[in-house]
Formats: structure tokens, sequence, C-alpha cells
């Protein structure tokens, strides 16, 4: 599954129409998308004639009276995609989120929920660069930014790409950056001139598709429909298609190259593992586990990883029993378990504090005479 958000703090630039209809043409060629719209503003959601009752606030928040999970709210759309629509309230996750521990980590949570249901997920992100496009960049693995061929879009790019540098710098991920040319109009001399200095500034950043200028783009979403339905033969929905086919080509060519082993590596591979051995005599194995029949994923996470969330973290499923086998160093350990999205303290195990957000985690303590189980 591969997560790209289309993110740029800059209003007119064609970020919802991009998402809207890149996940129309993603879906005509065979794959199974998800729109997510995580801007409050709604804007793909209302392109599409959707109404967000339900949002991705339903599940996230801990204030709202009404908990759902995330396939309660995933609508069907045109039967070749779905969308997870928006409303104002996704807007309040900002501030209810500003001070959470794994604040940054809270949509990554969702989405590993649905990692076997799509191909591609696309998130519609806020026109701002708080912790709900935080969030979006993190859980992502690549960042489209539209830009309109103006100076003021190449600045909003610059501010992207130093919020990809701060994610890449304190949250150890690295996302990969593209630039697509969106309203473009070959009738004016300037489109051209501006195109040829987004080249030199961007260069293998940018998409080979551009979007241009089409009338038919804004009359679909004012009809509630994608382009492709509205006008399948009009100049935007063959961008967009084309677009598609770029993005699917791009990742068949990743895909090749990472699939080829490599011989000249072969012997640093050797001394690596030979150098894990080594510092893997000071950990201790740990093990966690929660009885949670039905779930479909479950995450432990803690002060040993800093609250981080990825697949190391994930625990494996046998008759509705979650394990996971975790070296540690000796130590007392805060952690809980997040179980699709949701955190929970450990059932099982008594050692338990309130933190300063009013949660209670549950504590571990690792021995070095002993093997630990959480409990």
């Amino acid at each position: 599954m591969k997560i790209i958000s289309i993110a740029n703090q800059k209003g007119g630039c064609g970020k919802s129409t991009t998402a809207i209809n890149l996940a129309s043409a993603l879906g005509l060629n065979g794959k199974r998308v998800l729109l997510f719209d995580l801007d409050p503003q709604a804007h793909a959601s209302l392109g599409l004639n959707i109404e967000g009752q339900n949002s991705v606030y339903n599940v996230i928040s801990k204030l709202t009276p009404r908990k759902l999970k995330i396939e309660n709210i995933i609508q069907r759309v045109e039967n070749t995609f779905d969308i997870v629509p928006s409303n104002v309230l996704v807007g309040t996750l900002e501030q209810e989120l500003a001070d959470e521990i794994g604040r940054e980590l809270k949509l990554l949570a969702v989405f590993n929920t649905l990692k076997d249901r799509y191909d591609y997920i696309l998130i519609d992100c806020p026109p701002s660069l708080g912790i709900l496009t935080i969030n979006a960049i993190r859980a992502s693995d690549e960042v489209i930014i539209p830009v309109e061929t103006s100076r003021f879009s190449m600045q909003g790019v610059d501010h992207i790409m130093d919020i990809v540098g701060l994610i890449r710098d304190r949250l150890n991920h690295t996302v990969k950056c593209c630039v697509l040319i969106t309203m473009f109009d070959s009738r004016l001399r300037h489109s051209f001139s501006m195109l040829a200095t987004f080249k030199e500034k961007f260069k293998n950043m940018l998409f080979d598709t551009i979007i241009h200028v089409n009338v038919k783009l804004k009359e679909s979403a004012v009809m509630g429909q994608t382009v492709s339905v509205y006008d399948k033969y009009c100049r935007g929905a063959k961008d967009y298609f084309t677009l598609a086919k770029e993005i699917i080509s791009l990742e068949r060519k990743v895909e090749e190259a990472t699939s080829r082993p490599s011989v000249a590596f072969r012997p640093i591979s050797t001394k690596m593992k030979e150098l894990v051995t080594q510092e893997i005599k000071e950990f201790y194995p740990t093990l966690f586990s929660l009885d949670s029949p039905g779930a479909k994923s479950v995450y432990v996470t803690g002060s040993f990883n800093d609250w981080s969330l990825d697949d190391t973290c994930l625990l494996k499923e046998s008759d509705g029993r979650w394990v996971t086998e975790i070296p540690l160093k000796p130590g007392v350990y805060k952690y809980q378990f997040i179980v699709d999205g949701v955190w929970k303290e450990d059932p099982k195990n008594p050692r338990k504090e309130r933190n300063s957000f009013g949660d209670i985690n549950s504590l571990v303590e690792v021995r070095s005479d002993e093997s630990t189980s959480a409990k």
C-alpha cells in the first residue's frame, strides 16, 4: 500500500481537484484507492456531493460522543474509489492533539488498519502546515505538491520542503517529494517562462505530466462528479489519467530496482550482522501480549522507542492472541497497545501509572538476569 499526501498551504493551486481526479484515474487503472479528506474545508467531499456527518474526527478524537472505527465512515464513489469525508470538526483536532504524546502518529495508526484493503491512499491535506499536515506527511511515502505557474507557488513548495525536512530530522521518516504543474495555460508566454523556472529549480522532482487549464474540471466539481465521469474525453480527464499512469510506472520501476540483489553489498551485510550480534548481547527479550479477538492490527509502543510506530512494533496474531517479542536494555519502560488505531493500556498488567494527559500507561521492568514478560 502506498500513501500519498497532496499538500500545499497556498490556496487555488488545484489541490483538492487533484486529489479527487487522481483517485478516480488510479481507480480506472484497476487500483484499489482510498481518498482521505483531511481538509476541514472538505472541498474534496463537497466536490463529490458527499456530506461528511462523520469524519476522521470521530476516529481520532477522545472528546467526540460518537466514537467510530475508520471502516464505519468510508463511502464508495462512482464504483472506482472510496472516500473518507471531512467536516469542520476535523479542524478542532489541531488543538486537541497539540499536547498529546505521539500526536504525529495518530493518522499512521489509522492507516495501519487498512493495509490489505488498498493499493493507494491519497490524502487531501489542509491548506496549512499544522499538526494535521504533519500527521499526513509522517504517514506518507510520497508528497505531491500541486502548483500553478507563479512565483507564489514556488515559495509554497519551499515551505512544504521545510516541513518534510523537519519530519526527516525529528521523526526519522523520509518522504519523496514530487511537484505537479496544474492549471497550465498554454496560451500564455508567461506560463512557459515560469515552467522553465520550475524545471531549473526542481529538476527531477517535477512530474512529466502537466495538468492544463480546463473548464470541465470546474464544471465537474459543481456537478459533484469526477471529470472522468463528467466528460471522459476532455483535456482534464486525459491529463489526470496520464498522471495516474506515470505514478504507477514510477512505482513499478522502483520495485524492479529494489528487487535486484546487489553482490557488492554482500560483504558489508555480513559485517553488519556481526556488529548487530555483538550489540544485541546488551538486550533482553521482552514479551508483549494482548487478547483481542476480532482486531485487525495491534501495535505496542512506549518509552523504549520514544512512542514511535512502525512495523517493528506490530504484534502477530494467533487465535485472537496478539504477541511480539522486543529486545530491550534493562530498565523500567512505559507502554500502551494500539488496537485498530485506538490506544489502550495492558489490561493484564497491574503495574500502571497515569500520565499528564489523563491516560493510563502500563509499566514493564526489564532485568538483566532473565527474559521479561510485560505483565
